[in-house]
């Protein structure tokens, strides 16, 4: 254990988080998601796990220390439900939560088209897959920067 640092982030999470720059793209999937292979196409290259944790939780861990990018639209973003794009279903209200409560404000992610999304998460930085068992528990976040002092 580090004083700090969220218990629920392990080693490995915390290395690629800390290697990312600004601007690259964290993917934290769910369960169901093609996490594997995908993972196997992005810089990082393999596939990281929080498989004890929801979505939400391991949203909320991974923002106790990633900064979202300020400068884009896109700073993070969903999985759209297929043939329901503006639905926004439990499992992203919690993610949402986390994201709101991290920025000190609300944020609304940005709706992602399922095989957009598949395609997205191939560009990422990395794969973080999850123990989340509910579907649409996908999510891309796209780190920021930490502004100087003063």
């Amino acid at each position: 254990m580090l004083k700090g640092l969220d218990p629920r982030l392990n080693a490995e999470v915390l290395f690629a988080l800390r290697a990312m720059g600004h601007g690259d793209l964290l993917v934290i999937a769910d369960t169901n998601f093609p996490a594997d292979s995908i993972a196997r196409q992005t810089v990082f290259g393999e596939l990281l796990r929080m498989e004890n944790l929801t979505a939400g939780e391991a949203a909320e861990a991974v923002l106790s220390v990633l900064p979202l990018d300020t400068f884009v639209d896109d700073f993070a973003g969903r999985m759209e439900i297929v043939d329901s794009p503006d639905e926004i279903p439990p499992v992203q209200m919690e993610v949402q939560a986390a994201i709101d409560a991290a920025e000190g404000r609300s944020r609304p992610m940005v709706g992602i088209e399922r095989f957009d999304f598949y395609d997205r998460a191939k560009q990422a930085y990395a794969v973080i897959q999850t123990g989340e068992r509910r579907f649409y528990g996908c999510f891309m976040f796209r780190k920021g920067v930490i502004p100087p002092a003063s």
